[in-house]
């Protein structure tokens, strides 16, 4: 990743990213660490998240890494605990773990459903109560959670997805005026992306059909950015970009809101 330099944008703050071993969440905990914060790396992956804070350290910046399962309220409890107990409080929370299990419904098994769900809805709901609960104990803070344009406009064959994400845009706009209500000074806002060049897509399992029906992976890459009006897909640094914007005091007139970064699919 190219970093700019360093502006302490989230100086002395305290992170917690989740599904941070790859993709968007790798680059938004490079990023928030490289703006001054102290990150707790979390993914189901350990190895990946170790490697990502192993990076971190590298560059002089603050990092802790653990395994998450997001569906897990256990799981969370540990982490918040962990974080609070390594740093005293926690600032900074993005809830962007998730699958693309998209498939057609007749095709769709409850428990496919229910996996979506499980990772894409109830991961955001336990990391969005358990760093409410963190945050209302020390001075507020900022929660980014990660939707996607599919919960804006919809796509034949991904029902559980766009559902998953359309509720968890729903949901961050009750919670954050739930927290305003309170006067809590926590603010919650969503980043919805469009395509991303993450391995995300090489685990959906429609993915391999494509890709031999496309000729490779490089021309199903292609195929799939020409739906977008740029023509392109977004990197996960300018994902990360718009987290760390909603992360950081730049933003603090926010609270509710989508941030839509889509090449303009959704427009």
């Amino acid at each position: 990743m190219q970093a700019n330099p360093s502006s302490g944008r989230v100086a002395g703050r305290v992170a917690l990213v989740t599904g941070a071993a790859s993709g968007i969440g790798r680059a938004s905990a490079i990023l928030l660490a490289h703006q001054g914060a102290s990150v707790a790396v979390c993914d189901i992956d350990t190895h990946g998240a170790d490697a990502v804070a192993e990076t971190i350290a590298q560059q002089g910046r603050t990092a802790l890494s653990f395994r998450l399962d997001v569906a897990s309220e256990t799981d969370w409890q540990a982490a918040v605990r962990r974080v609070v107990t390594e740093w005293a409080k926690l600032d900074i929370a993005v809830n962007n773990a998730g699958i693309a299990d998209a498939r057609p419904i007749l095709d769709m098994s409850l428990a496919d459903w229910r996996r979506t769900m499980a990772v894409n809805l109830d991961g955001v709901f336990l990391g969005t109560k358990h760093a409410v609960q963190a945050m209302r104990q020390g001075w507020g803070g900022s929660i980014v959670n990660v939707a996607s344009s599919a919960g804006i406009k919809a796509s034949p064959g991904a029902s559980a997805y766009c559902a998953s994400k359309a509720a968890v845009r729903q949901f961050s706009k009750a919670i954050a005026l739930e927290c305003a209500e309170r006067g809590d000074r926590i603010r919650v806002n969503t980043v919805c992306p469009g395509g991303v060049l993450t391995s995300l897509w090489e685990k959906a399992h429609w993915w391999p059909k494509f890709v031999a029906g496309a000729g490779g992976v490089e021309a199903a890459v292609k195929k799939l950015a020409e739906t977008t009006p740029l023509k392109r897909f977004a990197t996960p640094e300018e994902i990360a970009q718009s987290i760390l914007f909603l992360a950081s005091d730049e933003s603090s007139y926010m609270t509710g809101a989508d941030v839509v970064i889509d090449g303009g699919y959704t427009a």
